[in-house]
């Protein structure tokens, strides 16, 4: 902060008065808040008072412009100006194209999340199939319900036409002399409004005009496409994306245990460890620490981070992992348990989402990391047959066992997937959504970031021998509805006898309605039982969505996708022929299997 000849004087008095009246020294100013330097603690805290310790020294707070950026601010500077110049590949002359599924997405206000996906995801044979070669605009229209407008197959499908017909994919009408600062020139594109009124009718943030989490909209667009279509469960291209996840246990008994679960994505830690650059690294580090000591900065160019190769990622989700404090059903006490996962079915496109974003002293950081990702991935090693010949699996009830509480829900899928996604164990999410009795994604985070330490964290959890109470005519209702009394019992006993929530539980269920994924089970064929895409373990790169900025929660989305032999920028309703796709910037990367 630079302070004025006429208010130097007066800042160096408060200093000068540090211990006495004001023990602090001024860090850097924002609108509603800023940070001090207290000498007493040795370290930066905010002052809420300081415009009234300030003022007693006659100085106006808010008059005070902050006039210069900290050294770790303008190092976030230089990274995000790299991020933003390589993954829009501004600079750069690239080729601007139009026609049939080159169409670009105007945005409507921080709806560049939407756009991202919307391109990646029509981009996939399943939703290119359901939504236009498959469907017109006009029997659509004759199928939607009375109002056409909030119906989400008949908004999908406009959108569908409208990216893929080429109907609008033309120049937009713009000064001659506007230079190509981006990745190409702006189209007339396609406003998807209404589309956007739809699928985000139900969300209190997707409704906003703020920035969104990308996986938070891909998941939340997933979960109600599967609405729209239950009825017809054929025509529903969410399934191209599913695919089980199981989770084998190996207690110090000897004995094992298998939980199984449906996901749409595959989430992957990045372990930094594993960089391939590391000496590179170590000189940056040192060149970073000379320069500072000098009290020079260093520039864009020589800024260096470190290289982690997609294999390595993708190791570390199916890498043994040691659970502290396992309750073993076999001994009857809590051991240490050996815990391998891997999946039970290979879907027809692998979503892979990179956690970037990490907790690091309670605080969310972005990880300045690239991911080495080839255009083809071999994953056929990462497949789990389930019980294996000579293993023995763990009693399932035994005295001892941490138990669902009567009074207390069961949790929901939508809060335990959200907080999973950011890197927290499947076991504790649940965990955090029961004792939060389902009040929301932010309540549960709370109470999981508090009991993360308890030691029975890792305890399984399992409902009391007594089956909860059933209300039958809430069964005759739902089976009004036309579901089976078999599925109606289910659901009214995952959604604790709520009518709404246990509807809302068989359309996220089409596949689980009579098969509990997270039983304990030797079927190593419980993917194929629940009518799972599978196949061979290959796959090619489709589409990257990549994220600028400092949080999902601001910044912008850019999507690359491949078709038609080569690659394409999609940047809102910017589209054009990619020279340097960012592959090893991706935040979701979208991988379309490779038939045998």
């Amino acid at each position: 902060m630079n302070i004025s000849r006429k208010e130097g004087p007066r800042m160096l008095s408060v200093v000068a008065h540090a211990e006495a009246v004001l023990p602090h020294s001024i860090i850097g100013l924002r609108a509603f808040d800023s940070d001090v330097f207290s000498y007493p603690e040795d370290e930066s805290v905010e002052d809420p008072l300081l415009a009234q310790h300030l003022a007693f020294f006659g100085i106006d707070f808010s008059s005070l412009q902050k006039t210069e950026l900290t050294t770790a601010e303008r190092e976030l500077d230089q990274n995000t100006n790299f991020d933003w110049n390589r993954i829009q590949e501004s600079g750069q002359e690239v080729e601007p194209l139009y026609g049939p599924g080159y169409t670009g997405l105007v945005n409507l206000g921080n709806s560049c999340y939407l756009a991202s996906i919307m391109q990646v995801v029509f981009s996939t044979q399943s939703f290119y199939s359901r939504y236009y070669k498959n469907q017109n605009l006009k029997a659509a229209f004759d199928s939607a319900p009375a109002d056409p407008t909030l119906d989400l197959n008949m908004q999908l499908t406009k959108l569908g036409h409208g990216l893929l017909s080429g109907k609008y994919s033309i120049p937009a009408e713009e000064k001659a002399d506007i230079a190509r600062s981006t990745a190409a020139t702006k189209q007339k594109g396609i406003p998807p409004r209404m589309f956007k009124a739809v699928i985000a009718a139900s969300h209190p943030e997707f409704s906003t005009m703020r920035q969104q989490d990308v996986l938070e909209f891909f998941l939340h667009f997933l979960e109600q496409v599967e609405r729209a279509n239950a009825v017809k469960l054929e025509l529903d291209p969410v399934r191209s994306f599913k695919f089980g996840i199981e989770e084998r246990l190996l207690c110090s008994s000897g004995k094992v245990a298998y939980n199984k679960r449906i996901d749409y994505i595959l989430s992957l830690n990045i372990p930094l460890h594993e960089a391939t650059n590391k000496e590179q690294l170590e000189a940056f580090l040192k060149l970073k620490a000379e320069k500072s000591l000098e009290g020079k900065e260093v520039s864009g160019d020589e800024i260096v981070r470190p290289r982690v190769p997609l294999e390595a990622c993708l190791a570390s989700f199916s890498a043994p992992e040691e659970v502290q404090d396992f309750y073993s059903t076999a001994l009857n006490a809590k051991t240490t348990a050996l815990k391998t996962a891997g999946l039970t079915s290979f879907p027809d496109y692998l979503v892979l989402h990179m956690r970037k974003f990490v907790m690091e002293g309670w605080v969310p950081k972005k990880l300045d990391v690239y991911i080495d990702v080839p255009d083809v991935i071999d994953i056929s090693h990462m497949r789990s047959n389930g019980l294996q010949a000579g293993e023995e699996l763990l009693p399932e009830e035994v005295a001892g066992v941490h138990k669902v509480e009567l009074g207390k829900p069961s949790p929901s899928e939508d809060i335990v997937s959200q907080l999973a996604a950011m890197g927290f164990s499947y076991l504790h999410c649940q965990k955090a959504a029961i004792n939060t009795a389902n009040a929301g994604v932010e309540e549960a985070m709370t109470w999981l970031l508090s009991h993360m330490e308890d030691p029975d964290i890792n305890d399984p959890i399992e409902q009391t021998s007594d089956q909860p109470f059933v209300d039958e005519s809430k069964v005759d209702t739902l089976v009004s509805f036309g579901f089976s009394k078999e599925v109606a019992r289910k659901a009214l006993k995952a959604s604790g006898g709520n009518i709404e929530n246990a509807t809302d539980w068989i359309f996220s269920h089409p596949d689980g309605s009579d098969l509990d994924m997270d039983a304990t089970s030797s079927s190593p064929n419980c993917a194929a039982d629940a009518g799972l895409p599978d196949g061979g373990g290959r796959y090619k790169l489709k589409g990257i969505v990549s994220h600028i900025g400092t949080s999902t929660h601001c910044g912008h989305y850019v999507a690359h996708v491949h078709k038609d032999g080569k690659w394409v920028i999609f940047n809102d309703d910017k589209v054009g022929a990619s020279i340097d796709p960012p592959k090893d910037m991706g935040y979701l990367y979208f991988f379309e299997r490779l038939n045998s």
